[in-house]
């Protein structure tokens, strides 16, 4: 899979993001073993410790384990899993309206908008 990389998010947040939406989309499942951080790192073109500090704040968020000499798995249950789809379904209706707001649509036009889509 290509990595592509904003400019203005941090990429350990990017990558964050973008292994959270693979474990809700079912990529990884609970227990499934992440790839090494160098695996990773040179994968998506970036530092190694860049992917670390990615691991770090999933672990400590608490949707990944680490196993000492065995590598990070992913550590979710059921209700977890559906909470962060929850968190991450908002982010991207947020993130849509903002959009749309950029396009210089008002609240209405955004909410006609959405009604047509509904039907």
């Amino acid at each position: 899979m290509e990595w592509k990389f904003l400019d203005d998010i941090p990429i350990y947040l990017q990558i964050i993001e973008r292994i959270k939406v693979d474990i809700v989309s079912g990529r990884y499942a609970s227990g499934d073993k992440l790839p090494a951080v160098r695996d990773l790192a040179t994968e998506a073109g970036v530092n190694p410790n860049t992917v670390q500090r990615a691991f770090q704040e999933l672990e400590r968020q608490g949707l990944v384990q680490s196993e000492r000499t065995s590598g990070r798995y992913v550590s979710i249950d059921d209700e977890k899993k559906k909470e962060l789809q929850r968190d991450l379904s908002q982010d991207c209706i947020r993130k849509l309206f903002e959009d749309l707001r950029n396009l210089g649509m008002d609240d209405q036009m955004i909410k006609d908008a959405v009604g047509k889509w509904e039907e």
